[in-house]
């Protein structure tokens, strides 16, 4: 194995995230600034809000990294930075200081997908920062990825790095935008993932029965789910379709809003699960992975394990919502496996990217 350390840099979104990464599976440092609590007021994300925290706090965390690791410039091999998908501000801000750090350190400069580097979370297995819990070993190919949150819903084999296909993906709305969504629908604070979990603990994950998307094979669709929570709500309270979403979370007692989330987690999950575990039997992966920011849901992990006859090994908690420790170790196996080095000077940032 190629002994490198990699620094990271993801500012895909909100957050602003550094890392030092050593040899692909051990996390010396994972600095994180995020602008969470200034979105949570306007319900979600505002670009130019995000964009603007970046520039403020990029480099201090850059330096906070560095020093959590006792690396100076001299240690660092090579730099990874997200360049896709995300906002464009935002991804221009971490882009654009890779790319000037690579040219004054004379660093090789590595621009990798954001969403791949996710299932990279899943590759780091060791790290002396206290409060992680790591897996004990990297996932072994063939593996299938489950990639789950706010932007993303996909099912990907891979068959070895950087050689993989997606088997399918959200025809509309990304999982973790429809709990956002439903949230806001019952009177939840953003982000809504964590807050539906929460209401679901005192809800009847049966009290209602909603629908499941008919799509392709391994395809998602959350858009009519979605919908169908926002007629029941409207039902509960004895209102027709015409009612405003926003007046519902007044007219919503506690006990309905717990059995709605409960109800809306629980077959929302079942809809990822239930492709999950038809791509698994098909394919025979010899492990399975799961990346993204829904990937915390306890809810997931329950009902995989259910059904995966395997062992699955999880992602630490903070590791499944954005950070540069994915970014680090992506760039480490884009390093170790020969994968074209990023010009400096040229190096684009792009918002739409896909696997």
């Amino acid at each position: 194995m190629v002994q490198m350390k990699i620094l990271g840099i993801e500012t895909s979104c909100d957050e602003t995230a550094a890392s030092v990464v050593e040899d692909g599976k051990v996390m010396l440092s994972n600095v994180i600034a995020s602008s969470m609590d200034l979105h949570a007021q306007y319900g979600g994300v505002i670009p130019e809000i995000a964009a603007r925290s970046h520039i403020e706090v990029i480099l201090p965390v850059i330096e906070e990294a560095l020093a959590t690791a006792d690396c100076t410039w001299d240690d660092i091999d090579a730099i990874a930075v997200t360049r896709g998908a995300g906002l464009g501000g935002s991804l221009l801000i971490g882009v654009l200081t890779a790319r000037t750090l690579a040219i004054t350190h004379n660093k090789p400069l590595y621009g990798v997908n954001h969403v791949e580097g996710h299932v990279y979370a899943n590759f780091l297995t060791a790290t002396p920062l206290p409060d992680y819990t790591m897996r004990t070993a990297q996932p072994v190919f063939p593996t299938l990825a489950i990639i789950v949150s706010g932007g993303h819903s996909q099912l990907v084999l891979f068959r070895d790095h950087f050689d993989y296909t997606l088997l399918g993906r959200t025809q509309d709305d990304a999982i973790g935008e429809a709990f956002d969504k439903v949230a806001k629908i019952v009177g939840l604070p953003y982000p809504g993932g964590p807050n539906i979990a929460k209401a679901a603990e005192r809800g009847d994950a049966l009290a209602y029965a909603l629908p499941k998307a008919k799509v392709g094979k391994y395809d998602f669709s959350f858009s009519g789910l979605k919908t169908a929570v926002l007629r029941l709500a409207q039902a509960q309270i004895g209102e027709t379709y015409q009612f405003p979403s926003i007046k519902l979370p007044e007219r919503l007692n506690e006990a309905q809003k717990a059995d709605i989330a409960a109800s809306f987690q629980h077959v929302a999950i079942e809809t990822i699960v239930d492709k999950a575990k038809l791509a698994f039997d098909e394919f025979g992966p010899k492990s399975v992975v799961i990346a993204g920011g829904v990937a915390a849901s306890q809810e997931l992990r329950r009902q995989l394990l259910n059904v995966i006859p395997i062992p699955i090994e999880f992602p630490d908690l903070k590791l499944c919502t954005d950070n540069a420790a994915m970014v680090a170790t992506l760039g480490y196996f884009h390093a170790s496996k020969g994968q074209p080095v990023a010009d400096p000077y040229r190096l684009a940032i792009e918002p739409n990217l896909s696997m």
